[in-house]
């Protein structure tokens, strides 16, 4: 009985050691700076920026194909923080030729059609929406990101996208956007 117990730990030991070799010798090394891009994102994975969510579009960003300022939700200060990273130009979101940055946007419920499904509340990502199961919902704007995941969840359409209104309270500096051309 007691060579069984030595033979089971002898083997344990054995193995664990195999084991952490392994790990060691086989290590995978990621890049470090998907890390660092993903860090600065605000996870919210509502795809606006054209990926599944914040981790693909981190990789993209890592490698250099996509740009720093299509993230919607966290708007100029996270492409302005991205920009820094990468050592590269600050443009503001949605900065593109001829696009202007797009107007920060909160959901509505139209509290009269809610059915109180609760498709919305499983659906936002950042638990801006409140409220329980066969009764109206709300959405709480200082939570909202705008990233409209919402809307297609709703089954009765109740609810929409409107601007949110530009007050002492949220009025941001708008970047100047300035073309640098290179001397001949």
């Amino acid at each position: 009985m007691l060579s069984a117990i030595l033979v089971m730990i002898l083997l344990g030991v054995v193995l664990g050691a195999i084991l952490g070799y392994a790990s060691i010798k086989f290590k995978v090394e990621g890049n470090p700076m998907v890390k660092k891009v993903g860090a600065v994102l605000p996870q919210t994975q509502c795809g606006q920026c054209g990926y599944a969510g914040c981790g693909p579009y981190a990789e993209a960003v890592a490698r250099g194909e996509a740009a720093p300022n299509l993230c919607v939700p966290g708007g100029d200060a996270v492409a302005k923080n991205l920009a820094d990273l990468l050592g590269v130009e600050f443009q503001p979101v949605g900065g593109g030729e001829g696009a202007g940055p797009k107007p920060r946007q909160v959901a509505f419920i139209d509290e009269n059609n809610c059915i109180g499904c609760t498709a919305c509340i499983k659906a936002c990502p950042v638990d801006a929406i409140v409220g329980a199961s066969k009764l109206m919902h709300t959405v709480l704007p200082d939570r909202c990101t705008g990233c409209e995941l919402c809307v297609p969840a709703c089954p009765v359409d109740c609810i929409s996208m409107v601007p949110l209104e530009e007050s002492i309270a949220n009025w941001k500096w708008r970047y100047p956007v300035i073309e640098i051309k290179k001397a001949a």
